[in-house]
């Protein structure tokens, strides 16, 4: 597995946290042996909070399906720990719904990074960040798991059924919503 490690906000790793994070998350590996690259991305944040310091993100590519893990704590050695264990989790969580529903039902949406101009000057919400994806007919249930595989809160995808832009987004209560278009 190819893992490069991304400390952020001028934050200065030593090399004995920079091998550990690179034990620790290639060990994920043994749970999923066709992960292809990885990003660790770990930076240092003023809250006002001391146990959410530190976060720590980490991106897995495994046969063109995503996984991603987010975690904060009040050192890097526990956030890195915390994201293993949410890793693990999604990983085991993957493969048995792979078993379950073969392996070629599951799908990637590939992001495209691009910058938004900074606008106005104004303290106005404003867009700074804009995602291009490059969006496949799915399932609802399979836009379920690409969801949570990812960790967000909310997912676009084009229905298989419908073939239209639909939105899965998750409750407060724990459940799922869907957003369909009227015409």
């Amino acid at each position: 597995m190819d893992l490069r490690i991304q400390p952020k906000n001028d934050l200065s790793l030593s090399p004995t946290m920079e091998e550990y994070a690179t034990q620790r998350i290639g060990k994920m590996n043994r749970y999923l042996s066709d992960i292809d690259s990885g990003t660790v991305e770990i930076s240092e944040e003023g809250t006002k909070q001391a146990d959410q310091r530190f976060v720590v993100q980490v991106t897995l590519v495994a046969n063109s399906v995503t996984i991603r893990a987010q975690e904060r704590a009040e050192d890097v050695r526990t956030a890195i720990d915390r994201v293993t264990d949410a890793l693990t989790n999604r990983i085991l969580r993957y493969k048995g719904r792979r078993v379950d529903k073969g392996a070629e039902t599951l799908r990637k949406m590939e992001p495209a990074l691009s910058s938004v101009e900074s606008q106005e000057t104004d303290n106005t919400p404003r867009i700074v960040k804009t995602k291009q994806f490059h969006v496949k007919p799915m399932p609802i249930d399979e836009a379920a798991e690409q969801m949570e595989l990812l960790g967000h809160d909310f997912f676009l995808f084009v229905n298989a059924e419908s073939e239209q832009a639909n939105v899965l987004y998750r409750r407060k209560d724990g459940n799922y919503g869907l957003i369909e278009p009227s015409i």
